[in-house]
């Protein structure tokens, strides 16, 4: 970003200001003349049919597909697994196990 300003102001001046005339100096012109062109006229090809790309296939029988989302279907097992688990942490409260010490096998340190 150095020097910003004098960068735009250069490219502005290269733009605005009138041309040096090392061009225009008596050289060639610079367009020669323009040749006619042979006057041949084609009719463009035709655009193929227009094919789109949902009936491609037969259309899918609705009563064979399932229309469960994969995510929704593991959500509801997962959420079954939790109940299960949180049944039985509620019946062995009921019958006074301490699942902590029961799995960890501490049961001498707790007493």
């Amino acid at each position: 970003m150095r020097k910003l300003i004098h960068r735009i102001l250069d490219r502005l001046s290269l733009m605005l200001a009138p041309g040096t005339g090392r061009r225009r100096a008596g050289g060639p012109p610079l367009t020669p003349d323009p040749t006619p062109w042979p006057d041949v006229r084609r009719t463009p090809a035709p655009l193929p049919t227009h094919r789109s790309p949902y009936c491609l296939h037969e259309p899918i029988d609705g009563s064979t597909t399932l229309l469960v989302r994969p995510y929704l279907a593991a959500l509801e097992r997962e959420s079954t697994r939790q109940a299960r688990r949180r049944l039985a942490l509620v019946l062995a409260a009921d019958f006074g196990i301490d699942l902590d010490q029961h799995l960890i096998g501490m049961q001498g340190a707790a007493a």
